[in-house]
């Protein structure tokens, strides 16, 4: 593809060359004008001097014709032993003529200007009708001679021009190099970068045209900076979070295998199994980060919360007998929503698991559903500790853990459900549930006609 440089330059030579053809053109025509207009006044002078001198008794016939071709012309001498005059009785008889007269005659017999065909070639004539003298004076030139004066004078302002366009193209392509200057620099600041370096661009002040793109380029680097940060954050916290239990794991084994009794040995046991329960949590909510990050956003599937709210209820089965906690659902007749299957399953599973997590033992979840402002609203509710408003901002940040956050959870879930409902184009929002506990609330959109 041609550059923006070569493009650039291609455009304003076209232009500058469109305009200075144009101006030729004016110049040519005003020019040819204007000779024109010149040389027709001279004929008409040279004509009206030899009727006054003829009048005036000044001259003879014989050398009367002459005069009008060898007078002072101070514009264009050259042009002046061009002319040719005859002198015509009012009868038609010619009287005389000058030395460059053709053999044919001039001009018909009316007066004024003409232009005729004499001896095969074309002349331009001015006739002056002496009525006291009855004679008919005739001068003219031909055509052919005015074009080579016209022609002459339009070359003597045209080759100044020609001359000068080979620098004025130098001019523009300098020019169009300094205007584009400033994104040579970006250049060379983006190509001298390592790919570590998020920095915003040093290249100097922006014009006005090239700086949206400068703010856009250190937007890119902020957020792909922001994002590096988060995969680090990421990685650093899963890796401590599964330190913890697997050492503990390790621990209670070898306790296991060191134990006198059984008792001692059940509990060991009974600590692996929680621990290795917490890891099974913990690596699958991992695989489900994973899977939202790299999911696309909105979906059109028609998705039956009510369907999905009892598939979640039964695959959390476990966990809630294991917690003493009951999980009821209440969800009525509810028209569809827009958005993917695993993504919508994967929020509220989420939300439901912490609930169960943050509730005492023989408590209940509730999990309701209604439509509002033309949107479904799933709502979770538990009677737990409830979120600390001190924690309450950060409560969807990756492996955050509140003070009252309890045992067993990453701080994972509500980050994970965030993101879900984030690609599904809905949102995840918190309120303290009268009487104690939380109510989150997943707002799904409706499907789409």
């Amino acid at each position: 593809m041609i550059s923006i440089r070569a493009r650039l330059f291609l455009i304003l030579l076209a232009a500058t060359g469109a305009v200075w053809l144009s101006a030729v053109w004016w110049i040519q025509h005003s020019t040819r004008s204007e000779v024109e207009q010149v040389l027709d006044a001279r004929l008409a002078e040279a004509a009206q001097m030899v009727s006054s001198l003829l009048s005036g008794r000044r001259i003879d016939l014989a050398s009367a014709a002459d005069a009008a071709t060898n007078g002072r012309d101070n514009a264009s001498p050259e042009y002046a032993r061009q002319l040719s005059c005859q002198i015509w009785s009012l009868e038609g008889v010619l009287v005389g003529s000058s030395a460059s007269a053709p053999a044919g005659r001039l001009a018909e017999e009316r007066s004024g200007y003409s232009e005729n065909l004499v001896d095969g070639e074309p002349w331009r004539v001015y006739t002056e009708v002496n009525e006291e003298l009855g004679l008919r004076v005739m001068v003219g030139d031909r055509l052919a001679v005015r074009e080579r004066l016209v022609a002459d004078v339009v070359r003597g302002l045209l080759i100044p021009a020609l001359t000068i366009l080979p620098v004025l193209a130098g001019l523009i392509w300098l020019s169009v190099a300094r205007g584009l200057a400033p994104l040579d620099r970006m250049a060379r600041a983006l190509g001298a970068r390592s790919a570590d370096n998020l920095d915003p661009v040093a290249a100097g002040p922006l014009p006005a045209e090239i700086r949206p793109m400068g703010e856009a380029l250190d937007d890119l680097f902020a957020r792909v900076a922001a994002s590096r940060e988060r995969e680090r954050s990421f990685t650093a916290f899963a890796a401590h979070e599964l330190k913890t239990p697997l050492s503990g794991i390790k621990t209670q084994a070898q306790i296991a295998g060191m134990a006198p009794d059984a008792e001692t040995r059940g509990r060991a046991l009974a600590q692996i199994e929680r621990g290795v329960a917490r890891t099974d949590r913990m690596v699958r909510q991992l695989l489900e980060l994973a899977m939202v990050d790299s999911a696309s956003e909105g979906g059109a599937s028609g998705l039956d919360l009510s369907v999905i709210a009892d598939d979640v209820v039964l695959a959390v089965d476990r966990l809630a007998a294991t917690r003493g906690v009951r999980v009821e659902t209440c969800l009525p007749d509810l028209p569809p929503v827009a958005g993917d299957l695993v993504l919508a399953t994967v929020a509220l599973r989420n939300v439901v698991e912490n609930a169960i997590l943050a509730s005492p033992a023989g408590g209940q979840v509730h999990v309701t559903g209604e439509v509002l402002d033309g949107a479904l609203v799933v709502r979770v509710l538990d009677r737990g500790a409830g979120i600390g408003e001190a924690d309450r901002d950060r409560i969807t940040e990756r492996f955050f853990r509140g003070r009252d956050a309890p045992e067993g959870g990453s701080g994972l879930g509500l980050s994970i459900a965030l993101s879900a409902m984030a690609r599904l184009g809905g949102d995840l929002g918190f309120a303290p549930r009268p009487g104690g506990g939380e109510i989150v609330s997943l707002r799904f959109q409706s499907r789409r006609a």
